[in-house]
């Protein structure tokens, strides 16, 4: 056999298989992680400044300068209560027998809200007086059955 001539073809040698580029997960992870992170921080962060706390006028004294501009629900017993049904404006103060704050509310008022009542006020305070939103009043646990007819006339009179 003679040696191929210059114009002979080469015999064709197959090519390696083209090696596949990996793809790093990296990028899905980060996305992921701060997709999470942005829901958790929307959720959360809005979550704490939503809380309301509920305190005795004591709890508040000792607490104040975390809870000052936040809203709060305060409880404790009415004292020296003046309400005016024309402009509808009631101030009072709120008391737990160590602690006492003023309070303004302007709204209608519960028969049930009288001197020494339990109360629960919602509001915020400005200075030293809690502008209340929402007024709760207590009332009594007992509930007695008038047994005769001069009973529930007595309980109407007294209602009236």
């Amino acid at each position: 056999m003679s040696a191929p001539g210059p114009d002979a073809p080469t015999p064709l040698t197959p090519l390696p298989q083209a090696r596949r580029r990996k793809r790093s997960p990296l990028p899905v992870v980060l996305g992921v992680a701060a997709l999470v992170g942005l829901t958790a921080t929307i959720a959360f962060g809005n979550l704490n400044r939503s809380l309301e706390y509920f305190v005795t006028p004591s709890e508040y004294q000792q607490q104040e300068a975390e809870l000052q501009g936040r809203p709060v629900r305060i409880g404790g017993l009415v004292k020296a209560a003046k309400y005016d049904p024309q402009t509808l404006n009631l101030r009072f103060t709120v008391t737990d027998g160590s602690a006492s704050f003023p309070v303004q509310y302007h709204g209608a008022v519960t028969d049930l809200f009288k001197e020494n009542q339990g109360v629960v006020v919602r509001g915020e305070f400005q200075g030293e007086t809690f502008h209340a939103t929402d007024l709760v009043v207590k009332h009594s646990e007992e509930y007695n059955v008038p047994k005769t007819q001069a009973e529930l006339k007595d309980m109407i009179k007294s209602a009236d």
